[in-house]
């Protein structure tokens, strides 16, 4: 009978020597406790200077119709990062980012670039159209880019290709296009109440529509590119700096170019804004749908293909590179070992296929010499976490085999008169031998 490999234990010993001392500064919760002290100020600052300019009760009806498009985009990247979930501490700093710095930083520069080109050229007008078109893009895109980066610096184990990018970027996006609803919506309740306009006809109702109905995906859809640039650049080996560096670069100046002519729709005539939306937003919404669709596909083939030699080597299963290569399968394990061992199994269930789909993509890139140079140390890890969760993954998982099993229809046999014989012995059936159950085939499509 097979066994498993022996528990994997680290190079350098026990100890893995002698770990020197991280500076004050270098530690976790000097770390955490700025970053949260920094996004909780410059949250404070921007709800006062929202609601100055909005006033109260426009702030609050600007929130309440600003949150609507929210929960439906997470819940789309979330959907879109199901084949190897991030943690969600990074999706909460992408949106907490979005929502409150990059909004900061966006509304400050803006004000003052805007100000400052009114009072050198003496035209206001002049001033508002080139803040909209072009300094609006360059800010707003850099300060949403921020965000990407600081991920990719610093959680780069949870940042390793495409589809990393383009959920942390949409997530920024999302978190700033909330604070930027809620000041369009607020200060276009307040032109209703000091014009008296209500219903359908108010700017309140045209400025929802435009904005939460008709384009909720403009800003993620600008950031994304530059989410797609540091994707790419975390597919690259590390020996290549230069396309580490212009991939994010090009990915930023492609969503300043996009959010440029968005903006500049509303200067090309009464129809401008439509047109832009018809011929330019819609098809470019549609093909970055569609890239995101196959590169979550691409990845659960690359699941497949690399799981293999762990099940060779007794790590895994035979059936389990297929089913974790399977989202349906997957979510069957989870909810079989939630209804007979309760939540925490099914959660144990979830971790256990993150885990082995990270020890998927750590190999891909391993092969590909794409790899850091913790690549061992990492693939131990990863298999140590597989191996304290295996007594509940593997019945939830071996079910999950057995339910999307393909059936493979087998032929009844032709009758024989008399006796079968089967490798040298009768066989006393009259209608021959039975058929054999057949194989299951894990790659079987």
């Amino acid at each position: 009978m097979a066994t498993c490999p022996p528990y994997p234990t680290h190079p350098s010993g026990p100890a893995g020597g002698a770990l020197r001392h991280a500076h004050w500064w270098q530690r976790k919760p000097v770390r955490y406790g700025a970053l949260i002290t920094l996004l909780a100020i410059s949250g404070l600052v921007i709800l006062a200077l929202v609601r100055e300019q909005t006033g109260t009760e426009g702030f609050l009806v600007g929130l309440g119709l600003a949150v609507f498009p929210v929960p439906l985009l997470v819940a789309a990247f979330r959907w879109l990062d199901r084949v190897e979930p991030g943690p969600w501490r990074n999706l909460l700093f992408a949106f907490a980012w979005g929502a409150c710095a990059a909004a900061l930083i966006a509304i400050v520069a803006n004000s003052f670039a805007t100000r400052w080109i009114a009072t050198a050229t003496a035209d206001p007008s002049s001033a508002d159209t080139l803040g909209a078109t072009v300094i609006a893009p360059i800010v707003e895109e850099s300060a949403k880019a921020a965000a990407v980066l600081l991920v990719f610096l610093f959680r780069r184990r949870d940042f390793t290709g495409i589809v990393d990018g383009v959920v942390i970027a949409g997530v920024t996006a999302t978190g700033f296009a909330f604070t930027e609803n809620i000041l369009y919506l607020g200060t276009a309740f307040g032109t209703d109440q000091l014009s008296g306009e209500r219903g359908l006809a108010s700017v309140t109702a045209a400025t929802f529509f435009v904005r939460v109905v008709m384009s909720p995906f403009a800003h993620p859809l600008f950031t994304v590119l530059t989410g797609i640039g540091f994707g790419i650049a975390a597919m690259s080996a590390e020996r290549r700096h230069l396309r580490r560096v212009l991939l994010p670069l090009g990915g930023l100046l492609l969503a300043m170019g996009m959010h440029s002519a968005w903006n500049s729709s509303s200067s090309f005539g009464e129809y401008g804004f439509f047109a832009v939306y018809a011929a330019f937003m819609v098809p470019a919404f549609g093909l970055l749908t569609w890239l995101a669709i196959w590169t979550r596909q691409r990845e659960l083939r690359t699941v497949r293909a690399e799981l293999p030699a762990y099940a060779l080597a007794g790590w895994l299963t035979v059936p389990e590179p297929y089913v974790l290569g399977s989202m349906r399968a997957r979510r069957l394990a989870r909810e079989w070992a939630g209804h007979h061992f309760g939540k925490a199994a099914g959660r144990s269930v979830a971790e256990y296929e993150a885990y082995a789909t990270s020890l998927a993509f750590l190999r891909h890139r391993g092969r590909r010499g794409r790899a850091g140079a913790d690549f061992v140390v990492r693939e131990r890890e990863l298999l140590d976490e597989l191996w304290r969760r295996r007594d509940i993954a593997r019945p939830a998982l071996a079910y999950a085999a057995r339910a999307t099993a393909p059936v493979v229809p087998v032929p009844p046999p032709w009758p024989v008169h008399g006796y079968a014989y089967t490798y040298g012995q009768p066989y006393t059936q009259p209608y021959g031998p039975a058929a054999p159950y057949p194989a299951y085939n894990p790659y079987r499509s």
